[in-house]
Order: structure tokens, then sequence, then C-alpha cells
């Protein structure tokens, strides 16, 4: 593969503590990332904001507001791995589609595509900019943009089930599946908005455990034992 666009939770990233960050889960996952680089793999990661804020739960919270806050968690999560990225020997840049003073940069493909190619690792902040759309949304549509050729989705839980295998353990797992699959047997890979635009677009998808031994690049150039979601 080329050019990846991995899509990191806000939760997988504090560890344990469920909330903030986890110093060394986050130099865990720059390290894998440095080998792909190293390995001329051009990456470019979407993180979501869900260890800081959770906005849809409240009800006494417009939607915009709570999704704007919940936009401006991502940004603090990528500028936050960014600086361990750069601490483990990485140049970084992050773009957002909002102006956010000197902290970012204005997303566009040419400077995403620029910056890719010059081998920094580029960190998609802010969702899509827009309320109603989540980071599952923004992370296909940066993926489509900068032509990546998959988006792997490092989570929780190891691969796609036909249920919850954390309440139903005969819930089975998927070595393969079409997004359309997902969409038809709404199986929450991504929410249903990401889906459709992955299917439209021919975006493929891996989903894996971030926690595995060596998962991220395992899942680039290793055995692979997560679920590929096809196209």
């Amino acid at each position: 593969m080329q050019r990846i666009l991995l899509k990191l939770s806000g939760e997988a990233l504090a560890g344990d503590k469920k909330q903030g960050f986890d110093e060394p889960t986050v130099r865990k996952v720059a390290l894998q990332v440095k080998q792909l680089t190293e390995n001329s793999t051009q990456v470019g990661i979407v993180i979501g904001g869900g260890n800081f804020w959770r906005g849809r739960t409240s009800e006494n919270i417009d939607r915009t507001k709570a999704d704007q806050i919940g936009m401006l968690a991502t940004v603090m999560n990528c500028i936050y791995v960014s600086e361990i990225f750069r601490s483990a020997g990485m140049e970084t840049e992050i773009l957002t589609p909002f102006a956010c003073s000197s902290f970012t940069k204005l997303f566009s493909k040419d400077r995403a595509v620029r910056y890719l190619n010059e081998g920094k690792v580029v960190f998609f902040a802010g969702g899509t900019g827009h309320p109603y759309f989540s980071t599952d949304t923004g992370v296909v549509l940066r993926a489509v943009e900068v032509e990546a050729d998959v988006i792997l989705l490092a989570k929780a839980v190891d691969g796609v089930y036909d249920d919850d295998p954390r309440t139903n353990p005969a819930a089975k797992k998927y070595g393969e599946v079409t997004i359309q699959e997902v969409i038809e047997k709404n199986l929450q890979v991504v929410d249903m908005t990401a889906s459709i635009l992955a299917r439209d677009n021919h975006m493929p998808m891996w989903v894996f455990g971030l926690n595995g031994e060596n998962s991220i690049v395992n899942a680039v150039s290793g055995p692979f034992c997560g679920t590929k979601v096809t196209v």
C-alpha cells in the first residue's frame, strides 16, 4: 500500500483510563507508524474525540453546539498525538476544515497530498467541519479526497462481527464482508452515512484491534487478523 488513512478512536488513546490520554499507548502507535513511513508508506490519521466529549448524550446542549465541541476535541487530540509522533522522530502536519489560528493549517487536497508526498504524517482534525456528520464520515471523506488505498479502522474490537462479541460470546467474526452487506445488515463498521460514501466511492476499509501486538504494521504488511470490508 502506498497511501493509507488510519482512524484511531479517542477512547483507544485513553487506554484503561477511558478519558484523556495514555502516553505509553500513544507512543506505541507512534512507533508503529514510524515503521510504516520508513518503509515508504504514506500515512494520514483521523482521531475521534470520545476521550473528551460525547455531546449527544446530553439533552441540555443544542446538537449543533455539541458537534462543534466534538470537532474541537478532535483538534486537541491531533495536537497531542502529533507532538508524540514528533518526539519519535517524524514530521507531522495538522489540517482542519476551519481556521484555528496558528494551531493548524486549513485543509485542501493539494496541501494534504503535498505533505504526504514529502513523507510527513498528516493529521486530519475537525471532522468535516459541519454538524450532523460524525468522525466516521470525516475519515471516509478525507480518504476519498486524498485517494488513499485503504482506510484502516483501529478499534477496541478485533474485527467485524454479526453481533456484539462483548455481550454475545457466540457472535461470529467475518474474515471478509462487502460494504453492501455492512449496509444491509447494519453491521455498524462506521455509521450509515460513512458506509454509503465508502460504497459509492469504492473505498475499502480494514477493521482490526488496536491492542494487538504490532497491529497497525501487520494490517499493512504482516499477517492481518481483522476483517476486510471490500467494495
